[in-house]
Order: C-alpha cells, then sequence, then structure tokens
C-alpha cells in the first residue's frame, strides 16, 4: 500500500480541482445593491415614446382692406395647429406602439370637423389680440375665413433623439366615447420594447410604476434634450372594478400623473404593462388633484393589438441590454461593455447605451472576474482530472503484487502449491519384527538383537 501514500493525496487534490471549478461557475452577477424601482426605470425607458397627433390647417382670409389680421395670418403662416402630445410604449420590435386614442384624435378625425376646432382656435387669437369678445370675433372671421387645407399628422418621438411617422393601425375611441386605445406603427427593426402583462391579475394596492412624458415637466429652464427623457412616479392600485359610463373597464392608480402621461404605460413590479394611463380625475376649484388617475386595463388593449394583427415580442436588443445591466450592477464591467457594444451595433440610437458604455470603460480596470466566460476550459480541465483520479485508483488498487514465501527471496526450492508434503516417520518408531500385528516388547527385544549382531559383525571385520 506504499502507493496509496502516493496517489490518494494526488487524487483528493484532483478532485478539489474539480470542485473549486463548479464553485467558480456558479458564481453569478448579484444586483441586489440595486432597487427594483431602479431597475424597471433602465428597462423602461428606452421603450417609452412621445407621441404628437395633430392637424395642420391652412386658411384663406378674403378681406384685403383688413391689414391688421391678413399680419396677424401672416405670423401664422395661415396656419393653426390642433392636437396635443401624449405619451405610449413600443411592444414590438419591428415597431409596434400602445397609446390612448384621444392622445391621436386630431388625426383621426374628419377635416370638417378638424377645420371647425381650428377655427375656435384662430377666432380665440384674434379676439385677444382686439381685446372684442368671443362673439363678435366669431362673426367677423366667419365671414372672411374659410380653410384651405388639412394636414393629418402623428410623429412618434423616440427617446434616442429620432422623430418618426406613426400610422393607426387600429382605434377605439376618446375617453367617454369607447375604449380609449390605439395602435400605431413606426419603421423600425431591433426597438426597445415593454411586455404586455395580464389585468386579470392585479391586486388593489399592488406597486405600480407610471412612465411617459408629462407637460407638467416641461420647463423653458431644461436643455432641449430633456424632452426625451421620460419620468417615472410611483405608487399603488387603488380600484380594479370601476368603468367609465359607457361600460368600459378602467383601473384607478394613485401615482403622480399629469396632461402628456395619456397613454404612457403603467408598470408592475416585474415590469410588464398592466395598463394605459387615461384619464385623471376631476378638479377642485379649478385645480388638478393628485392620486386619482385612471387606465386602460392592458387587457383591453390586447383586443386591439389583435385587431392591428401584432404579436407582443421582445428583439435581442432587450436581451443584451438587460444583460448587460445585471453584469453592470454587479461589478462585471469588462463584460457589461461587451453586451453594451453588441446593443449599440444591433440599435445605434438606443437611448441608455452610450452612456453606460462610457461608464463601463471608465470602470474596466475594477471590473470581477467573470468565471463562468471560462466554462469550457474548467470543463476540460474537470475531464482531465476526472480521467487521471479514475487512473490513480486503479493503480492503486486493481493491479496489487501477489504475496510470495519469505523462502522465494533467498532463493530456496519451493514444493508446488498443488504437491501434498511427504509422510513423516515418528523418529522413536521401530517395525513390526514378529509379525504380530502390534508393536510390544518382543519387537524391541528383537530389534535389540538386530542391532548387537551388526555391530559384532562390524567390530570383527575390523
Amino acid at each position: 500500500m506504499k502507493r496509496a501514500l502516493f496517489t490518494i493525496p494526488l487524487s483528493l487534490i484532483l478532485i478539489g480541482v474539480i470542485v473549486t471549478s463548479f464553485v467558480l461557475m456558479g458564481i453569478k452577477p448579484s444586483s441586489s445593491n440595486i432597487s427594483q424601482a431602479q431597475k424597471l426605470a433602465e428597462y423602461t425607458k428606452p421603450a417609452v415614446v412621445r407621441i404628437l397627433g395633430y392637424s395642420v390647417v391652412g386658411w384663406q382670409f378674403n378681406n384685403p382692406n383688413d391689414p391688421e389680421v391678413m399680419a396677424i395670418l401672416n405670423q401664422l403662416n395661415y396656419q393653426t395647429v390642433v392636437g396635443g402630445s401624449g405619451s405610449g410604449a413600443i411592444i414590438s420590435s419591428d415597431g409596434y406602439v400602445v397609446t390612448n386614442a384621444h392622445v391621436v384624435e386630431a388625426a383621426q378625425m374628419e377635416d370638417e370637423d378638424i377645420a371647425n376646432a381650428a377655427f375656435d382656435q384662430l377666432v380665440t387669437i384674434m379676439a385677444d389680440y382686439f381685446q372684442v369678445d368671443y362673439e363678435t370675433a366669431y362673426e367677423y372671421m366667419l365671414t372672411y375665413t374659410q380653410y384651405t387645407s388639412v394636414q393629418k399628422v402623428i410623429k412618434v418621438i423616440l427617446p434616442g433623439g429620432d422623430i418618426l411617422d406613426g400610422e393607426v393601425k387600429s382605434y377605439g375611441a376618446p375617453v367617454n366615447e369607447g375604449k380609449d386605445v390605439a395602435v400605431l406603427k413606426i419603421e423600425g427593426k431591433n426597438l426597445p420594447t415593454l411586455k404586455l402583462g395580464n389585468s386579470d391579475n392585479i391586486q388593489n394596492q399592488d406597486n405600480i410604476w407610471v412612465s411617459g412624458y408629462p407637460a407638467a415637466a416641461d420647463s423653458d429652464l431644461l436643455s432641449p434634450d430633456s424632452s426625451l427623457v421620460s419620468s417615472m412616479n410611483a405608487g399603488q392600485i387603488s380600484a380594479t372594478d370601476k368603468k367609465t359610463e359607457q361600460g368600459s373597464p378602467v383601473i384607478q392608480i394613485n401615482a403622480a400623473a399629469t396632461h402628456g402621461n395619456s397613454g404612457g404605460p403603467v408598470i408592475n413590479e416585474k415590469g410588464e404593462i398592466i395598463g394605459l394611463l387615461t384619464f385623471r380625475g376631476d378638479t377642485v376649484n379649478g385645480q388638478e388633484v393628485q392620486g386619482f388617475n385612471f387606465s386602460v386595463p392592458v387587457n383591453t388593449v390586447k383586443e386591439f393589438t389583435n385587431q392591428a394583427g401584432t404579436k407582443n415580442s421582445s428583439s435581442n436588443t432587450d436581451k443584451l441590454y438587460k444583460e448587460g445591466l445585471e453584469l453592470y450592477w454587479g461589478g462585471y464591467y469588462k463584460n457589461a461593455l461587451e453586451k453594451f457594444e453588441a446593443v449599440q451595433r444591433l440599435y445605434p440610437n438606443h437611448s441608455e447605451i452610450k452612456k453606460f458604455i462610457t461608464n463601463a470603460e471608465q470602470r474596466a480596470g475594477d471590473s470581477k472576474t467573470l468565471w463562468t466566460e471560462y466554462r469550457t476550459i474548467f470543463y476540460i480541465v474537470d475531464g482531465v482530472a476526472a480521467l487521471l483520479i479514475i487512473l490513480l485508483l486503479v493503480f492503486t488498487f486493481a493491479f496489487k503484487p501477489k504475496n510470495r514465501p519469505a523462502l522465494a527471496a533467498v532463493g530456496v526450492p519451493q514444493t508446488p502449491p498443488s504437491a501434498p508434503p511427504p509422510p513423516q516417520v515418528p523418529e522413536n518408531t521401530i517395525p513390526d519384527l514378529n509379525n504380530d500385528g502390534k508393536i510390544d516388547v518382543q519387537d524391541i527385544i528383537l530389534a535389540l538383537q538386530e542391532q548387537q549382531k551388526k555391530q559384532q559383525k562390524k567390530d570383527e571385520e575390523e
């Protein structure tokens, strides 16, 4: 067993190598230091868009003797714009966007209805400028003014700065007219997306977050690119079973929101859309009261995505971006950088990727080692170690030397193990000389006599 003194310790060392490799490969990036809200904010921002739905109405003024009115119209370029802005979310990598119907209503109305709304706006401008009452300005402008064109426009502004044309693929109806949902299509591929959840599973007081572009957050004091940054506010579900006057289900939430948030996604703790913000509660003394907002359930939204012929699908951009964030938050900056650079190649105008690439590059020197990247090498080493362990065990226990008698070592011939030993005759035993069948005193006497005769004969010969 001398060889075991060498082979067994070596086998234990090899077993330790295998165990260590599995321990290292089992270490995964941990983002426990990052709050769930912060994670949701970073996951959500790239897929939340600003939507402009408006119509441009062209005017002709038929009283050349009124240069003051003509001067105002000239400043307006003989055009007025009706419509507004809202929010939405990309739900497929090829560019389908969900929002409220009322966000794009101005681009869906009949031309005459749009012109009437634009005319009211024009009359208000004239009444304010000339300091006359609305009715007087209305009668005058009605006499000399007519619309010449109506141009309907839907623009979808992505967080990365791209401004794309939107096409309505399915349309519900504005608030108090029906289900306030619209599905738009923009041109794109590998776009960031959000997942649609299931509003049947929501519970009162579930945590939610509202994401979008509230107009109240816009300010002349902010830089122009700040308009591309969405806001996220936290809250809870306040009621799950309310309905509009038309019977459409709505979810009440207490997260702060205002105009501009319309159509923005309401997110649950899994990062799934469970609704779209649609309208706010009544004002009190002419002031908005926060904490009383309503959203269209996502299962209602799904009715319109089905009508539009699209499915909720994520992209490789989403996958790589989330993997990169997990690595980045876990301190694996070099590995995160690889993921972020892959995102940039897939979708160069990703709103967050340049920031994370810069940050990962700056922190690369402090990056942890991601052992799972060496999985193939570990498997090869483990395989070789396992084979060596097997060979050592076989060498130790299966090939033992045969034990031989000690006399073999000094060269004394040995009787073959199979041959029986020769019979041994006791030294003090005499034969039966008188042939009486027993050995007794007579035999001894005969033996002594025979011995005396032999001795006498020997003496005579000498």
